[in-house]
């Protein structure tokens, strides 16, 4: 009797490089739903569901496809039309126009802080909602995310320091949500002999003698993402106000004159970038342009200080959904590829090496929901939330974007070969993690700034009062909270130290101190509120490897440490 042929798929061997393209990176990422029901309220929460679902799907696909797209085919500089008039112009690839209407458009991201009557939701919703938003978009498209935080920052400044007739002629069209009529924003800061060092700026303002309300900005600016946005935000010294930080003010500069031509201030060239390919950064000269004062004289990085730690925290965010991503193809690979006649997964330094891309990443992102949740507090005037958010930006955002830039290379590697050709995601993602130490100040900058919130805004009793009620939580591990009490005593002495006359020097190891045992105490309570066992033994990791006196030359037979990486790997 002849049997039946095999059905051919079963004649199909597995292909043997793994691919998760296609995967909701939402549906997939059971830990950042329970953080989501952590930090958001359950209706809220049960509202943007299918949002962030859409949005999970989409980053998995058709937003992955068009970041692919648009970073092989960067902006260009048009100077003149086809007739010859000189006539500027950022040309767009499609792909990054239809990156763009998703972002402003259908998820709202510059908007969603300042308007009421988006996504279907009637209220303003919390922080937290625009950087979960944020978190899913940047693991498809990172370059696009730099405008989109620049519009949702100069609008958040303008309200906060801005005439009111300037929030009122310009508000609308900054959170419009049709990109024909969105007004994007950006931030003109950088000179080449000016960088982290503002009090030397050197664009001259004068006022202008046709309007008594408007200013004329001469100089140049050497680094200007979205140099072709409707309005951008400029630092410069009033002709004849006093030298350093005293003489610099805030201007508001539009891209075009109420007659409809262009302001008096050109694009000299687009700089070729490492990274963020998609999205345009250029040098822009200012010759007389026309352009009306923010907030107070002789306050300008005061002001536009504001704008900037609201670009530290996107950067934060950023680099935490970038490591995601990053642990999410490592994790899909060490699943679902086989050497040695196991899955790599099942394989002890695979696991060690799965583990080591995990904490950090994880690290980040209860960071995200942290300051997140600390700035919806600080802008409701809970002065105790300012300190503590003056703190919790800029350690965020110096110790995440440096992980960034190891976890996306360390995962990077997990994919081996096909993990180094531009048609996979990772070498695309290791490019853009190394723009976050960079912009709006670099580590030493933003960590000397941990240090000034420390010896300015009494940020670091702030911060032992918010970690005392985490840590006081029922639930946490006996043994956990004695360690993490010992460690939080012992990283507030070296901050404490490092924020003492001449000892600069350690301000990069205070900030990385306190970076890790913020993080370290914030899971094990996010642990006792329904994100289980898995946020303990992270905090258990992070305790370990970043906190605790390691022996290099020791064999690790630490057999908690292997019940961890199980426990974390199951997920």
């Amino acid at each position: 009797m002849t049997k039946n042929p095999p059905a051919l798929s079963a004649l199909v061997a597995p292909h043997p490089v793994p691919d998760q393209h296609g995967a909701n990176l939402f549906t997939t990422d059971p830990a950042l739903r329970e953080l989501l029901s952590i930090y958001l309220p359950a209706d809220l929460l049960a509202h943007l569901t299918p949002t962030l679902d859409r949005l999970g799907a989409l980053a998995g696909s058709r937003l992955d496809d068009l970041a692919g797209v648009a970073d092989k085919n960067p902006p260009e500089l048009q100077y003149r039309d086809r007739t010859g008039v000189d006539a500027q112009k950022v040309l767009k690839h499609p792909a990054y126009v239809e990156l763009e209407r998703h972002a402003f458009e259908e998820f709202a991201l510059a908007a969603v802080s300042h308007r009421q009557d988006v996504l279907g939701w009637q209220g303003q919703m919390p922080a937290a909602v625009k950087y979960a938003l944020t978190y899913l978009f940047v693991q498809a498209e990172f370059g696009l995310c730099c405008p989109v935080s620049m519009t949702d920052s100069l609008t958040r400044t303008l309200k906060k320091f801005g005439a009111p007739e300037l929030v009122e002629r310009y508000f609308d069209s900054l959170t419009s949500l049709d990109l024909d009529t969105l007004a994007q924003g950006a931030m003109f800061m950088t000179e080449q002999g000016a960088g982290s060092d503002i009090a030397a700026t050197a664009t001259l303002a004068r006022p202008d003698p046709s309007d008594p309300n408007r200013w004329l900005l001469s100089g140049d600016k050497w680094f200007c993402s979205n140099p072709d946005a409707a309005l951008a935000m400029v630092l410069a010294r009033v002709e004849g106000d006093p030298d350093g930080m005293k003489g610099v003010s805030l201007f508001l500069l539009p891209r075009d004159l109420d007659d409809g031509s262009h302001n008096h201030y050109r694009i000299i060239r687009l700089k070729e970038k490492l990274g963020t390919r998609s999205m345009a950064s250029g040098e822009i000269r200012m010759e007389g342009a026309q352009a009306w004062m923010v907030g107070e004289r002789g306050r300008g990085f005061v002001q536009m200080a504001d704008m900037v730690n609201n670009s530290r925290l996107s950067n934060g965010v950023r680099a935490a959904g970038l490591m995601r991503r990053a642990v999410s193809e490592a994790l899909y690979v060490g699943r679902n590829r086989r050497a040695f006649g196991k899955a790599l997964v099942d394989l002890p330094l695979m696991r060690r090496q799965l583990l080591k891309l995990i904490v950090p990443a994880e690290q980040a992102r209860t960071m995200v929901f942290q300051t997140a949740q600390t700035l919806t507090r600080s802008d409701t005037g809970d002065t105790e939330a300012y300190a503590l958010l003056r703190i919790l930006t800029p350690l965020i955002k110096f110790r995440a974007c440096r992980d960034a830039r190891k976890v996306t290379g360390d995962a990077m590697e997990v994919r081996g070969g096909c993990g180094y050709i531009e048609e996979f995601a990772d070498p695309r993602l290791v490019r853009d993690a190394h723009l976050g130490s960079i912009w709006e100040g670099t580590s030493n900058i933003v960590a000397l700034d941990v240090i000034r919130a420390i010896r300015r805004e009494a940020s670091l009793p702030a911060l032992n009062r918010h970690l005392g009620k985490l840590l006081a939580e029922p639930g946490i591990d006996a043994a956990l909270r004695s360690d993490l009490q010992a460690a939080l005593v012992r990283a507030t002495a070296l901050a404490e130290q490092a924020a003492m006359p001449g000892a600069d020097a350690l301000a990069r190891r205070a900030a990385s101190a306190l970076y890790h045992v913020t993080s370290a105490i914030a899971m094990a309570w996010e642990g006792t509120q329904g994100a289980g066992a898995v946020r303990q033994a992270l905090a258990r990791r992070v305790l370990r490897h970043r906190l605790q006196v390691n022996d290099p030359l020791a064999a690790d037979v630490d057999a908690e440490a292997d019940e961890d990486t199980a426990l974390i790997l199951s997920r």
